[in-house]
């Protein structure tokens, strides 16, 4: 006769995510008000990691975060140089990389009271939380994005991943921030295709949580197609709520089960990505996986007919290419590469295969199969249409 003895207790998460302008200026309080939250009267050991393609953007960021950190000598101690890391999925795509992320940490002697600083793009945030996440079992982390992607989507959730084994985001943990710091500053000096490649998780989440997002972007395409302050604050902001909220309220915060509704049309963007080599950037893969999913979902009876038209225009009007010929891209034996993502998808779910589609435009319904002659007639209505 077996015995059992239950053990449960929650934790309770809670980190800020801030929207402020030049982080860095030495009267901004905002990442000193975040370093003394808990031990207002300590002196706080930091690391930073930087992004070498921001630092090649912006030389004088390590100095910034040097001449801040000596204003603020009291309560901080920066333990060495901003130390940059390679830029993009090159530092996700190498565990080399991690490594050498850890051994500073060791050889710095950051500990679980200390602080980990990830600054750039989704790519550097999310190898810098793994870091964070495993060094010590758990190292305060604050996220600094500088990419409309990262500030609006990946930066403000609970995930850190790098690939492997030609899988993206195969290692990886599931470990809330400290703190995530948006400074609108960064956004300004991206280059039109890291702008416009953002963009696209915000009509991702209007698309499945929000109508009156959806038809606020539709209203304001042309402003968020040049680039226009205010209306891109705004997007990033609501489309970080948005994100925040579905991960608090949705019910499963750190994915236990199969239903992924944030990851709306990501299904073929993952896998667009590794076919291309990164060449198509994850925004831009996801806009493309945005319209095949939303033209399967009319195929599929499930949206009315025009419908997935609305989107794709709304996508192209915001400056994606909604097509790439990484989609033909063929198996030895003739099945198409892309359709190879559903199974990995699955497996990435790790149970039963739940694919989020489109009931209307605002509102995602889950589905448990796709078809794939469907999934063919989406990707040649996405061809023809590039054609025409």
């Amino acid at each position: 006769m077996a015995e059992v003895t239950w053990q449960r207790f929650t934790v309770p998460y809670e980190y800020p995510v801030y929207f402020t302008d030049k982080l860095f200026a030495i009267d901004n309080p905002v990442l000193l008000q975040t370093l003394t939250r808990l031990e207002p009267q300590k002196r706080h050991r930091i690391i930073a990691f930087v992004d070498s393609g921001l630092l090649e953007a912006r030389p004088q960021l390590s100095t910034e975060v040097e001449d801040y950190a000596r204003a603020h000598a009291t309560s901080i101690e920066l333990v060495t140089h901003p130390v940059a890391m390679p830029a993009g999925e090159k530092l996700k795509s190498d565990l080399h990389f991690i490594e050498q992320m850890q051994k500073a940490i060791a050889e710095h002697h950051i500990d679980r009271h200390s602080y980990v600083l990830g600054i750039g793009g989704g790519a550097l945030l999310d190898a810098v939380g793994l870091v964070a996440a495993t060094s010590h079992r758990g190292i305060r982390h604050i996220r600094i994005p500088t990419t409309v992607l990262a500030q609006n989507d990946s930066g403000v959730g609970v995930k850190n991943s790098v690939n492997l084994f030609g899988q993206k985001n195969y290692i990886g943990t599931f470990a809330p921030p400290f703190a995530v710091l948006n400074d609108y500053d960064y956004i300004r000096g991206l280059p039109e295709r890291d702008k416009i490649a953002g963009m696209a998780e915000a009509v991702k989440v209007a698309l499945i949580r929000d109508t009156g997002f959806y038809h606020w972007l539709e209203k304001h395409a042309d402003d968020l197609a040049v680039f226009r302050e205010p209306e891109m604050r705004y997007m990033i902001k609501r489309c970080a709520e948005l994100h925040m909220q579905q991960i608090a309220r949705g019910g499963d915060p750190f994915e236990s089960g199969s239903a992924r509704p944030l990851d709306y049309g990501h299904w073929a963007a993952h896998k667009l990505e590794i076919l291309t080599r990164y060449h198509v950037r994850h925004g831009e893969a996801v806009a493309i996986g945005l319209a095949l999913d939303t033209h399967y979902s009319v195929l599929n009876g499930l949206l009315p007919q025009g419908d997935d038209l609305k989107v794709c225009y709304l996508l192209e009007h915001l400056g994606f290419k909604l097509w790439h010929s990484g989609l033909e891209i063929k198996t030895p034996d003739g099945e198409l590469e892309i359709l190879r993502g559903l199974r990995e998808f699955r497996e990435h779910l790790g149970g039963e295969l739940t694919i989020t589609l489109l009931q209307s435009l605002g509102q995602g319904i889950e589905v448990h199969s796709m078809d794939a002659d469907l999934v063919r007639q989406s990707i040649a209505w996405l061809k023809q249409r590039n054609m025409a």
